[in-house]
């Protein structure tokens, strides 16, 4: 009798390892059922966001952005700050991007940003690595990082990779954004995402990825990477070389991610509802930013509140609060029908532990929910941000499966109902096993995980009584076994002629 179960038992582990024919939840869900703002909760905050503008304003203003704002109508009050009139910001939030197309190198990976479609993707900027063999945290490497890359290739949940470590090995400034630059090129061919330090860094690595599309400007026509920046300084000061850095990436079509990231009771006030008032309005300074320069231009509108400590004072990526703040500023983002961004999964967990999985679903969840359209951090995070895992990676993108399984919700109609189906069977069979509509509502509209166990105890045993880490590295280990050939012998010689590229 054994031989006979473990061979029937074998039969069901193969047919469920099946891959699904039907992903019953896939990215791109509609988001906007969570609301922790009601309505008249968000024209309170957004109007107060407008009277900071006009009352307070900006200081330390690039002079370059002085004069191009103050010809949009803009004002210099008594304190010598650069204020924007209502009307300014409510005729540029009008004739702003509402909608654009992120580009991969591969059509298949392409996203359209804006609306209210749903995407995770990455973020961070981890100096330490948890080692996948060691499971002790490092400095992180450009090796790392390029590994981090094949690994996201194959996440179907990670919509986009922005680079998610730091390669500490790279201490030169240049050097380190240009081989940045070339390891997502060289790992991936999802849109990918990157920072830059100073302006002059943006030409060459923009010709770098001209040189990878096949030509001169090939870059412009199908963008296929962003720039992160923080052009604000919070509370209400731009960032003068992050602005230069903006208007670089502008001349050359690069899309922006302008980002916010105050911090409620040290950058902002420790009050929810004014800190989100106040983050709403440093947002909307850099919307003017680069609105005066190119109306209308692609750009995400960034606003990343992240919670603190107020005993401690120091960062907390996985609370209750962070989860609640990017939800409501994804919410705010979309009322003004702007591409919006916000961050979840910065779980302050040290290992891919029961805290995380904790910290990273509900936060992850929320902002899901709620209907950001690009949500940054959401794999692979640890530590406050601090570090990044292998196995996080994995662990993440099958628990983005039930978050985005969540965010498309349940189709209601005749089919669906089965009123002649409930009929039949309460006078025959009893049960709905045998039903078409069952058969294809198993792959339709229900996830089965591949990482996370469902077995019984007995046969977890027999299985070695592998828990969720484990399956986890096992599953990582094996696709970075992935080392993919985008870049032709011919392009990759052509760039590491041209570029001092470390890989």
């Amino acid at each position: 009798m054994m031989p006979r179960r473990q061979s029937a038992r074998a039969a069901k582990q193969a047919q469920r390892a099946k891959a699904p024919e039907i992903n019953p939840c896939p990215p791109g869900q509609t988001g906007g059922q969570y609301k922790p703002l009601s309505d008249s909760q968000v024209k309170v905050i957004y109007n107060e966001s407008l009277r900071i503008l006009e009352q307070i304003g900006m200081t330390d203003v690039p002079k370059i952005l002085e004069k191009q704002a103050l010809a949009h109508g803009a004002k210099i009050n008594s304190q010598n700050r650069l204020c924007f009139p209502a009307s300014m910001v409510e005729r540029i939030i009008a004739s702003a991007c509402k909608e654009f197309t992120l580009y991969g190198r591969e059509s298949k990976h392409d996203i359209v940003v804006g609306g209210d479609k749903v995407y995770f993707g990455t973020g961070g900027a981890a100096v330490q690595t948890l080692d996948i063999d060691t499971e002790e945290y490092r400095p992180s490497t450009l090796k790392d990082l390029y590994s981090f890359t094949r690994l996201i290739d194959q996440l179907p949940n990670v919509s986009w990779f922005t680079r998610c470590c730091i390669a500490t090995d790279v201490h030169d400034n240049y050097d380190l954004d240009i081989n940045t630059a070339y390891v997502m090129l060289k790992g991936t061919t999802k849109p990918i995402g990157m920072s830059f330090h100073i302006d002059e860094h943006v030409d060459p690595i923009i010709d770098m990825f001209d040189i990878a599309l096949g030509g001169k400007d090939k870059f412009s026509e199908k963008p296929f990477c962003k720039a992160h920046i923080s052009p604000v300084i919070s509370p209400l000061k731009y960032g003068e070389d992050a602005v230069l850095v903006a208007l670089a990436c502008i001349k050359r079509g690069m899309p922006i991610n302008n980002i916010i990231a105050a911090m409620p009771g040290a950058t902002s006030p420790g009050p929810i509802a004014g800190s989100l008032s106040l983050t709403l309005a440093e947002t909307l300074s850099t919307l003017i930013m680069t609105n005066v320069f190119e109306p209308g231009y692609p750009m995400i509108f960034g606003n990343w509140p992240l919670a603190i400590d107020l005993r401690t004072g120091a960062f907390r990526g996985g609370s209750g609060e962070m989860g609640l703040l990017n939800a409501a500023s994804a919410q705010l983002s979309n009322s003004l029908g702007l591409p919006s961004g916000c961050a979840s999964s910065m779980s302050d967990a040290k290992a891919p532990d029961a805290q995380m999985g904790m910290e990273k679903a509900i936060t992850a969840l929320a902002c899901g929910l709620a209907g950001g359209n690009m949500i940054y951090e959401s794999s692979g995070m640890m530590a406050s941000l601090l570090g990044a895992s292998f196995e996080a990676f994995v662990m993440d993108d099958e628990m983005l499966s039930l978050v985005y399984r969540m965010i498309r919700g349940i189709e209601v109609n005749q089919q669906s109902l089965e009123f002649e189906s409930i009929q039949s069977v309460v006078s025959d069979t009893g049960h709905f096993l045998g039903q078409p509509e069952t058969m294809l509502s198993m792959e339709r509209d229900y996830f089965y995980p591949s990482i996370a166990d469902r077995e019984e105890p007995i046969v977890w045993q027999e299985g070695g009584s592998l828990d969720h880490l484990s399956r986890a590295k096992t599953k990582a280990k094996e696709l970075l076994n992935h080392h993919p050939e985008y870049l032709t012998d011919d392009i990759d010689n052509s760039i590491r002629n041209k570029y001092p590229i470390l890989l």
